[in-house]
């Protein structure tokens, strides 16, 4: 036995596997857009996620080579087992990106079913997948036939309350080689609006013979018990909670986290998008999320605002200074 950090404790034995892919833990940072990049993966992995799923990527634009499409894929040896997320509509388009970067070495390839955004489901991808499991059925078993990794698929409910159909999304997903499915327990026209539904996660997690990922309404720490609790599920999705603290995957709420401990992490994870996107797109990318490190610190809106808006290495690294110098003053109080 091994523990990790001051409060997670993980045996020799898989908390579940994907196909053949051991997957030590049960608490895994979900694939959201313009956050789950490598430098933010990286540091959730190290805290305590059990798992990564890049970005999801557009499968025209693996197909056509698109250079930023193919960034979102890098990824360290340290976030393994690696899973890469695309979206499309064209089975066939699907299958073959997803022969091309099964070349990349990931250890799962994920289609997202899930996205709501018009600019996806509109298109026919993410979300709108939904409405056709006999589709969906036919891009697994391509995938599942044709690919050496596990396939795994990322879904919502349903399109809407009327047509809340995955339990036979799932059937054929299943049925076509499917080895797990991380469901938000949401329809696509909710968005991220209401409340999840995470009895329905838990009816799922009882008829399902792959795998089950929970993911919606996990804000804290104790919901990631009560989700597991309620549902039986495999493994807990924390999405929009780790972003500013991705200490959440280490059983800690950022007030738990020591301001020192915090602001070393913040300067690590700076320097880490400045190597990876280079110094000015890693500044500019870093400024949300240090808006969600230091989101409550009180009496520090005027400096918050400044670094929001910093253009310069410079001028940040000095923000951050007067940050911890107005801390180790007693002048705001990191939380």
């Amino acid at each position: 036995m091994q523990s990790l950090n001051n409060n997670k404790t993980i045996t020799n034995e898989p908390a579940f596997k994907i196909g053949p892919v051991p997957v030590y833990g049960d608490v895994v940072l979900a694939p959201m857009a313009g956050y789950s990049d490598m430098p933010f993966r990286s540091i959730c992995r190290k805290l305590g996620s059990a798992m990564s799923y890049t970005e999801f990527v557009s499968t025209e634009g693996i197909l056509h080579g698109n250079e930023k499409g193919l960034r979102m894929l890098r990824y360290a040896e340290t976030e393994r087992p690696i899973t890469f997320q695309v979206f499309g509509r064209n089975p066939q388009t699907i299958l073959e990106a997803a022969k091309r970067i099964e070349g990349l070495g990931p250890d799962i390839i994920d289609l997202n079913m899930g996205c709501s955004v018009s600019k996806v489901a509109g298109k026919g991808a993410g979300a709108a997948l939904l409405k056709d499991p006999v589709k969906i059925g036919k891009i697994f078993a391509l995938l599942s036939q044709h690919l050496t990794v596990p396939v795994t698929g990322k879904i919502r409910l349903g399109w809407d309350f009327q047509n809340m159909n995955y339990l036979e999304v799932v059937r054929a997903m299943e049925e076509n080689g499917a080895q797990l499915v991380a469901v938000h327990g949401r329809t696509k026209s909710q968005a991220y609006k209401g409340n999840a539904n995470w009895d329905a996660i838990g009816d799922l997690k009882s008829r399902a013979n792959i795998p089950i990922i929970g993911n919606g309404d996990i804000k804290c720490v104790p919901d990631i018990a009560r989700m597991k609790e309620h549902t039986g599920c495999d493994a807990v999705m924390v999405a929009r909670a780790a972003i500013g603290n991705p200490w959440i995957f280490a059983g800690k709420e950022a007030t738990d986290v020591p301001f020192d401990v915090k602001i070393a992490l913040m300067r690590q994870h700076f320097q880490a998008n400045l190597s990876f996107y280079g110094e000015h797109k890693g500044l500019i990318l870093f400024r949300k999320h240090v808006a969600k490190y230091i989101f409550s610190v009180p009496g520090a809106k005027t400096i918050r605002l400044k670094l929001l808006t910093a253009t310069t290495i410079d001028d940040f690294e000095l923000l951050l200074e007067e940050v911890e110098k107005n801390e180790q003053e007693g002048l705001i109080t990191m939380s």
